[in-house]
């Protein structure tokens, strides 16, 4: 028995029919799919560290060497030798300048040869005196005239060694004033000799300030304001009073020296340390900043930033496994940078881990990978 089949037209408009209800279905059911999540960041987490931050106070000071000499010749003469350049290192007793010595060393050879004959006088009227062929009065003349010349003759080498003019410390050698042939007249100073191995920082300390400061405290010297320290110290002396003028105090630190890096007369940014203490460090890379509030991004789980979601979109979220590590934003309160970190003063756990990298890319609930 033959059944008959629909015509082709039925058959044709059921199958539009269900074909434009399954997209309808298809595309109805796309359009309610929540968006994909942002694929994962890598990071870099390093948990909360204490480090020793300080109570500082920051101003200038001026090197001053511990000792420096003003080279000056006790005679006078015309130059006749310079044994030594400027910025020459010198040991205490070295020869430096020669003074023409010609008239001066006739004058000793001319006193030599009268004290030999006066010595000889004196001796020889010692024995007449014995012999009774002379006075005792003669033999005193005689005698002091010994002495008269013998003493002439130690004050002319005097004179004769003062136109050597010799180092009296060790140290560098100044700028140099004179050069062979020119006058020297006794006094006059023409170089100087500093020895910058040991330096005394005189730093001036704002009025405001004079009572935290205290001797024994460390001090560092920078070249720049948060520059390393190129020397450190202590402070060794307070001055009684402030300067009426600039009202600052005057305290003054020893600074060694020994590779002499420093020089006398430098100024310098010092840091003096009023105290210091433990705290929380957080990386300068970590910190971010908006509208003059400090933020820092901690690894966090999907469960706490539910509890706190602001504005991060949670539903593409809710497709990631609960386990899923997820950068939080935490407003903190912090201190002065100090190489490199600042001091945590509020707003995270002691626990935290925070994310050291740049928090550029970085929102509140971005699913991270923290890098192994």
């Amino acid at each position: 028995m033959r059944t008959s089949l629909p015509p082709l037209t039925t058959v044709l408009s059921t199958a539009l029919s269900t074909g434009l209800i399954t997209g309808l279905v298809l595309a109805t059911s796309g359009c309610s799919r929540a968006p994909l999540p942002p694929p994962p960041l890598t990071v870099q987490v390093a948990p909360l560290q204490e480090r020793r931050f300080a109570d500082t106070l920051d101003t200038v000071s001026t090197l001053e060497a511990s000792e420096e000499v003003e080279l000056a010749s006790q005679a006078g003469g015309r130059v006749q030798r310079l044994l030594a350049s400027s910025g020459d290192s010198v040991r205490a007793g070295q020869l430096l300048v020669v003074l023409d010595q010609t008239q001066l060393r006739a004058q000793v050879a001319a006193l030599q040869a009268r004290a030999e004959r006066d010595r000889l006088n004196d001796s020889r009227y010692q024995q007449l005196v014995q012999q009774g062929a002379a006075t005792a009065i003669q033999r005193d003349e005689y005698r002091a005239a010994a002495i008269a010349s013998r003493e002439e003759l130690r004050a002319r080498q005097a004179d004769l060694a003062y136109k050597d003019v010799r180092a009296p410390i060790d140290g560098v050698l100044g700028d140099l004033t004179i050069k062979p042939g020119d006058v020297l007249q006794a006094g006059t100073p023409f170089s100087r000799i500093i020895r910058n191995q040991q330096l005394q920082a005189r730093i001036d300390i704002p009025a405001n300030q004079a009572a935290r400061v205290r001797p024994g405290q460390r001090v560092q010297l920078r070249q720049s304001g948060e520059g390393k320290p190129v020397a450190d110290g202590a402070i060794t002396m307070l001055d009684p009073g402030v300067s009426s003028g600039s009202q600052t105090l005057l305290a003054k630190a020893t600074i060694a020296n020994p590779e002499g890096q420093l020089r006398n007369g430098q100024r310098l940014r010092t840091r003096v340390v009023l105290a210091e203490q433990l705290r929380p460090a957080v990386p300068f890379g970590a910190v971010s900043r908006q509208s003059g509030q400090s933020f820092v991004f901690v690894l966090g789980t999907l469960a706490e930033l539910r509890r706190d979601p602001g504005k991060a979109p949670l539903a593409p979220l809710r497709r990631l496994p609960a386990s899923t590590p997820v950068a939080l934003q935490r407003p903190v309160r912090l201190g002065s940078l100090q190489d490199g970190f600042y001091p945590l003063l509020a707003g995270l756990e002691p626990n935290a881990r925070v994310i050291s990298t740049s928090s550029l890319g970085l929102r509140h609930g971005t699913p991270v990978t923290p890098a192994r």
